[in-house]
């Protein structure tokens, strides 16, 4: 493993390995992710499982990342992150392989535990491994790894689609996916950062000795959940509202949610050239409010390429957030920034998941895009406590 601190009175080169290894975790995260994802409805299929059981151990599947969160955020202070991030890593691509082989609901429910717990177990542990990354670079890099995650979402749903087409069996794709995910993750702890590890008292103190207010560590996992839910409506309803809403075809409708991804991963890249020179409360703060108004336009629009410009301009908006969010997090206390990741990050994810539910729950009773107001007011709300964000004061 590489080490961080230079020797004294000499300034470290930033770790270029170190970055590109991280770069390669979340890259293939992400890709393993999204074969899972577009190998649900296979695997749906091969159990016999109904669309309401698949529903009830996908919850399964969230409940086990939250708890592999606040496992693995606690480790990663203990042991040191560059160790959790490959042990996750290889178990993930161990895990991916299993619904391929599950035949009834309960093994189909037992894989789904064990994939989930690796997944929120790297999660947090990659996450704090990019702080740690961060900190011995001049200017932000956060946003980008983020945005690898994106393109090894994408890249998944380009080779996914490629290999059902050519009717390759669920077994032989997962478990090939579960390889390549092993074999990157091995390779990339060799260049993994080894920050200060040992145990502290998370939310408590910093660095100098300071307690750390718990409620900074409250609003930033608030204003993560908000973040999420919001990135988790345009996931699941994007398409949907643009086809029963605005009266377009399947194909039509798809572009809403391809307009949101695109953006948001173009915005990743611009992220922490932006934060290094306006700070990351303003990449919040004004984030928000562009993803405001750009849900805004996207619910009200009665045209369609302007609905698509508005779920570009809210994924534009919500691009920044959740990695500055996290950065602030790990940084609160660098002795147990894991810990307080798993709190930030498992908030985040919990918008995530409840955020199409409740979004499903409300259109039984008003207009899909009269749901919508729920996220722009959360967005509205990121704008007001975006000052969450300031380090505390030494």
């Amino acid at each position: 493993m590489t080490e961080v601190s230079p020797p004294a009175g000499q300034t470290a080169a930033p770790p270029r390995a170190a970055r590109a290894a991280t770069w390669a975790v979340f890259a293939i995260n992400g890709f393993t992710v999204g074969m899972w994802v577009v190998h649900i409805p296979v695997v749906e299929h091969a159990t016999g499982i109904s669309h309401t059981t698949l529903g009830a151990l996908l919850l399964v599947l969230g409940a086990a990342a939250l708890a592999g969160m606040q496992i693995s955020g606690p480790l990663a202070d203990r042991f040191g992150n560059h160790r959790i991030v490959p042990v996750a890593g290889i178990l993930l691509g161990v895990a991916v392989t299993l619904p391929g082989l599950a035949v009834n609901w309960w093994t189909l429910g037992l894989t789904l535990v064990a994939f989930g717990f690796s997944n929120g177990s790297l999660d947090v542990s990659m996450n704090a491994q990019a702080v740690v990354v961060e900190r011995a670079y001049p200017r932000p890099i956060m946003a980008a790894f983020h945005a690898m995650w994106s393109i090894g979402g994408a890249l998944a749903a380009v080779v996914g689609a490629a290999v059902l087409g050519a009717g390759v069996p669920t077994e032989v794709s997962l478990g090939g996916t579960g390889l390549l995910c092993a074999a990157v993750m091995a390779l990339a702890s060799r260049f993994l950062l080894a920050a200060p590890a040992g145990p502290a008292e998370a939310a408590t103190v910093d660095n100098g000795g300071r307690r750390i207010p718990a409620r900074t560590v409250w609003l930033l996992g608030i204003l993560a959940l908000a973040l999420m839910l919001s990135e988790g409506v345009a996931n699941d309803w994007a398409a949907l509202y643009l086809r029963d809403g605005l009266g377009t075809s399947e194909s039509t409708a798809a572009l809403a949610y391809g307009s949101f991804a695109v953006a948001m991963t173009v915005g990743r890249f611009a992220t922490d050239r932006v934060s290094a020179f306006a700070g990351p409360v303003a990449v919040v703060r004004y984030g928000c409010a562009l993803a405001a108004v750009g849900l805004t336009v996207a619910s009200v629009a009665p045209w369609v390429p302007l609905s698509l410009a508005g779920w570009a301009v809210f994924g534009l908006g919500l691009s920044g957030g959740v990695p500055q969010l996290f950065t602030a997090a790990g940084n609160l206390d660098t002795r147990a920034s894991g810990a307080l990741m798993a709190r930030v990050v498992g908030l985040g994810y919990l918008g995530l998941l409840a955020g199409p539910a409740v979004i499903g729950g409300l259109a039984h009773w008003m207009p899909l895009n009269v749901t919508f107001a729920l996220p722009i007011v959360l967005c509205v709300l990121g704008v007001v406590f975006a000052p969450a964000m300031k380090p505390p004061p030494r």
